[in-house]
């Protein structure tokens, strides 16, 4: 398997992750769909870190140079470890003269319908946009705002979207199967910011970090090494291990950030290679507790994920407010609401509200539920996991009198690819019933049909 890893143990920016797949066989031709969008381009260098060879990528804006992320926690003022400067920048000469944060500054809905025209491949928009909804989370988490009201700062600049966006389209060029990182160095000491001083990682990358699927770790050094754009796209693409996995290493990259430190180099270390998977030989459980160690899915089952259940009773809600919980909740970071109806005391009829969330939105998510139902206490079951299907959708045509209707079709999945699940949408296939008369549970039937004729026979395909 064709395994792309980031070795994170000196830190991570955006433009580091956008110079570590340059530097380990992306194109940077690549990133051209940023510079039709966007009054940017880029400039990439190369320069010697502690003896390392090291790839630059800049983002120049109006002829100056624009600090990327390294520079900059979205939202704050403070700088960062990976901070662009003059001193070993190729492309401050002349009239490129640094600036900060150029652009217009955004907001979440802004930045997501800006990325949403470029016209970008699907897998490249998914990438970029689930990077900016850990971002936006994250923001709206530390300062307790709903998404779509959470406004960026140097994070919703030109400059910032060019790294994120850059990221993405680098990584869809490089093509790996795979994508890994070791635990991330975040630095240490402490960073000055509009609000005061706060120790580092900073309240946006901590954020992140807990939704990520990564491990952070202190220093090595006393400098901010990790920046929140950082965290948001290693967390968007990247699963954690504890260490580099077994990799026959076809290219080794390295993407520098511009601040020298004495003893440690300041880059990101990309590796290509081929990922060896375990033989057929052995003891399967072994290998199954072999891999979960290591931080990988074991084949054939689902995956982990972590969550936290909150639930809370409710004798007085008006149907409108329980209507509404779904779309409100979900804002906050809901990842599914029930509502059952229940018998309360006094054998008065009420409703029980069972929220899943990730638990580093439970007290976000709790909190809304208060204010939207008025209840006055909102518990934290005992569940701290569940198990969950790895999920993708494909759109299914079906032909009705010489007209083609869409339907898009979830297909569920245990992690080794074997499909044990294919349920098209209800609302698309009742929305093609109204249009061609045909019942909805034949719609369902044939466009689901439809899919699994599609799948290869050891997925479980026809």
């Amino acid at each position: 398997m064709r395994t792309l890893v980031f070795d994170g143990r000196t830190g991570a920016a955006g433009d580091m992750i956008c110079a570590a797949l340059i530097a380990a066989g992306a194109d940077p031709d690549a990133l051209a769909p940023v510079s039709d969008a966007l009054p940017v381009r880029y400039a990439v260098g190369e320069v010697e870190k502690n003896g390392i060879r090291a790839t630059t990528v800049d983002v120049l804006v109006d002829d100056r140079t624009v600090e990327t992320d390294g520079d900059h926690d979205h939202g704050h003022d403070h700088s960062h470890g990976h901070d662009h400067g003059p001193d070993n920048d190729p492309s401050t000469s002349g009239s490129d003269e640094p600036a900060e944060g150029a652009g217009v500054h955004r907001s979440y809905r802004e930045v997501v319908d800006l990325v949403e025209s470029m016209g970008l491949p699907p897998a490249v928009e998914s990438t970029a946009l689930d990077a900016f909804e850990l971002l936006g989370r994250a923001e709206a988490s530390v300062h307790g705002t709903d998404l779509d009201e959470t406004h960026f700062h140097e994070v919703g600049a030109d400059d910032a979207i060019a790294d994120v966006v850059g990221a993405a389209l680098l990584l869809a060029d490089l093509g790996p199967e795979r994508v890994v990182t070791t635990p991330v160095a975040a630095g240490g000491g402490t960073v000055e910011m509009s609000h005061g001083t706060y120790p580092v990682p900073a309240p946006a990358t901590t954020e992140i970090a807990s939704r990520a699927g990564f491990r952070i770790a202190g220093g090595p050094i006393d400098r901010e090494l990790l920046t929140p754009t950082g965290a948001a796209i290693l967390g968007a693409v990247a699963d954690g291990f504890d260490a580099v996995p077994d990799l026959a290493v076809e290219r080794a990259g390295y993407g520098a950030g511009d601040a020298d430190f004495e003893r440690h180099p300041n880059v990101l270390r990309a590796l290509v290679g081929d990922g060896r998977e375990p033989g057929p030989d052995g003891d399967r459980e072994k290998r199954d507790d072999d891999r979960a160690r290591a931080g990988q899915p074991v084949d054939g089952r689902l995956a982990h994920d972590d969550i936290a259940v909150l639930e809370t009773n409710l004798d007085d809600a008006a149907p409108e407010v329980l209507g509404g919980l779904q779309e409100t909740l979900s804002r906050a970071g809901a990842r599914d609401v029930t509502i059952v109806p229940t018998t309360m005391k006094k054998s008065r009829p009420g409703h029980l509200v069972k929220v899943i969330c990730k638990p580093a939105d439970a007290e976000a998510v709790a909190e809304r539920l208060a204010r939207e139902t008025g209840t006055l206490g909102v518990r934290q079951s005992g569940a701290s996991h569940r198990w969950i299907a790895d999920r993708a959708f494909e759109t299914a045509t079906l032909r009705v009198d010489g007209e083609d209707h869409e339907v898009d079709v979830k297909v569920a999945s245990t992690t080794d690819g074997e499909v044990y699940d294919v349920s098209g949408e209800y609302d698309d296939a009742a929305a093609v019933a109204e249009a061609t008369g045909l019942p909805i549970r034949e719609v369902l039937r044939r466009v689901e049909a439809e899919v699994r004729e599609q799948l290869p026979r050891e997925q479980g395909g026809r």
